[in-house]
């Protein structure tokens, strides 16, 4: 008899296959496995020129169910290292107890694959056929040991493979929400085309959720179909990395990649779409110290983005806002759309696929700052992530080290608390992070390499980077597999709750706001930092009492 696994995890994400059957294969007598979705639906239809989106009767919309389970599929294989890639031992059924053929008409126009079938209650029998042609009589516990068992190969990278997907579209497996996120956005484009209309689109998400997996998705299709499409950040260090390497090997990809103050006098509607990365980082305004006189023109920033593409796209953390001036939530980007006569659609993603795929972990952080209610919680474990606390700055170095080692990717962040010096002449790094006998340089200063260290942009993506310790404008919008992060004196725990020093910070920029925003401001900081890692973070405080807190949460590895 087969294996039941009920709820299974996919890897690195926290998405669940309903169910995944584990057993023999009656012909081949390989490892099998039948991964089903099973709906409650009632009745379903496709939306309107698209084909992988469904229209639930008062539900809205989600993507079809074969596609869904093709997809995790391929996932599957893509991350389970016993399965390597190949798809051939897993099979994908979309199983509608609750609906007639009829109820869902239209759904059968999707083309059917060995990892994509679709069956409704009214076709039981076919349904219990199609399992006996992959699942033999005999005990699928082996099997099923082999699946749970395997080594799990990390995650695609981002800017690993940003020129891959800006070239190639199937780098990237777009899971539930990204998919139906990603194919509103190509609908809004060929209304925008047909129908001369105009919306603005928000795609909001926590750490890791697969904005920008998105982004990139949508500007390699709508290059591959002919569109104007361009790519734009608020953040130096995540342009720079994308023109970098999406650029390696075409360097006329370089110019897709933009900032988001460099529209002030974008021509309207001059482009079919504009993808606006890291939307949290839109500022009130363009302006800056540099900008010429004539070109002030005291206009929104939000508003100016808006204003230069038929269909403007924004993909935004709304608890990743770290500088008072910062405005991109999605009620602010409502409100610009609104005064400007528009339609706002905002689509929420609620998967995570950085932290190991780890709820319970990215629940922690947000408990433990304060960003959600109730106070910090213990630590309970979670078999995707590792969470440690370090007693000092240099076992944490040693412990990453080591896994540097071992093949994966680690980085060392702190709070902007030290003193941050000029790249010495002749020399290397000044030593500004001085913590007890410990004392390791900022990142580089300079946008270029200088004596082994990498430029800015390239901290948290050049292997030469582990030397230096980051901070939140080198980290933000990348990941790596390991993140360690030290607490510094700008927040610490006193008794029951948290206290913000903005005495204590080194952070220029952040002091300037009130003492409100920069407590929010740091909080957020924080939480972008210990959400850097995909596999695990080792966290400090130099606080003692911060450190007492940490360690009654996290209890020490056996």
């Amino acid at each position: 008899m087969s294996k039941a696994l009920v709820e299974y995890q996919l890897p690195l994400t926290s998405k669940r296959a309903d169910v995944v059957l584990c057993g023999t294969h009656p012909r081949t007598r390989d490892d099998s496995y039948v991964v089903v979705e099973l709906k409650q639906w009632s009745r379903a239809h496709l939306l309107e020129d698209s084909d992988v989106v469904v229209e639930l009767d008062g539900a809205g919309e989600r993507l079809h169910p074969m596609e869904q389970v093709r997809r995790y599929c391929t996932h599957i294989a893509d991350f389970v290292a016993s399965l390597a890639g190949d798809t051939t031992q897993l099979a994908g059924v979309a199983y509608l107890h609750n609906a007639t053929d009829l109820d869902i008409a239209d759904l059968w126009e999707l083309p059917e694959s060995e990892q994509g079938r679709l069956f409704t209650g009214q076709r039981r029998g076919a349904f219990l056929d199609y399992l006996r042609t992959k699942l033999s009589p005999e005990p699928g516990a082996k099997a099923a040991d082999h699946l749970l068992d395997s080594a799990v190969r990390p995650s695609k990278q981002l800017m690993a493979l940003a020129a891959e997907e800006v070239q190639r579209r199937e780098q990237f497996v777009l899971l539930d929400e990204q998919e139906v996120a990603y194919s509103l956005v190509l609908r809004a484009v060929e209304r925008a085309h047909h129908l001369n209309t105009k919306e603005v689109l928000v795609v909001s998400g926590g750490p890791g959720s697969g904005k920008s997996v998105i982004a990139l998705s949508l500007l390699g299709e709508l290059s591959r179909r002919g569109m104007t499409a361009l790519h734009a950040t608020g953040s130096s260090a995540f342009t720079q990395t994308l023109r970098r390497v999406a650029g390696a090997r075409a360097p006329r990809v370089k110019g897709m990649f933009k900032y988001f103050n460099q529209f002030v006098t974008a021509q309207q509607n001059g482009i079919d779409v504009l993808i606006c990365d890291e939307a949290h980082r839109l500022r009130e305004t363009s302006a800056n110290r540099y900008t010429k006189a004539g070109e002030r023109t005291g206009k929104p920033q939000v508003a100016e983005l808006i204003d230069a593409a038929r269909v403007p796209v924004f993909l935004l953390d709304e608890h990743q806002v770290v500088r008072p001036g910062e405005i991109g939530t999605v009620e602010d980007i409502r409100a610009a759309a609104r005064s400007l006569g528009l339609d706002t659609r905002v689509t929420s993603l609620d998967g995570q696929f950085r932290c190991g795929g780890s709820r319970a972990y990215e629940r922690w952080v947000l408990r433990l700052l304060g960003l959600e209610g109730g106070g910090p919680i213990p630590w309970e474990g979670d078999d995707g992530f590792d969470l440690e606390v370090a007693d000092a700055p240099s076992p944490m170095e040693e412990h990453l080290r080591s896994v540097l080692e071992q093949g994966y990717g680690a980085r060392i962040a702190a709070g902007y608390c030290w003193q941050w010096s000029d790249p010495i002449k002749g020399g290397g790094l000044a030593p500004d992070v001085e913590i007890g006998s410990w004392h390791r340089p900022w990142n580089n200063k300079k946008a270029s390499s200088h004596a082994g260290a990498p430029g800015t942009p390239f901290w948290a993506t050049d292997p030469a980077g582990f030397d230096q310790v980051g901070c939140i404008y080198t980290a933000q919008g990348f990941e790596y597999d390991y993140a360690g992060v030290i607490l510094g004196p700008d927040l610490v725990w006193r008794t029951d709750h948290w206290v913000a020093q903005p005495d204590r910070s080194h952070d220029s920029a952040v002091k300037r706001g009130s003492y409100e925003e920069f407590d929010r401001a740091i909080r957020n900081a924080y939480k972008v930092l210990l959400t850097r890692g995909m596999r695990g973070t080792i966290v400090y405080s130099t606080d003692a009492e911060t450190q007492a807190m940490l360690e009654s949460l996290v209890p020490e590895r056996a």
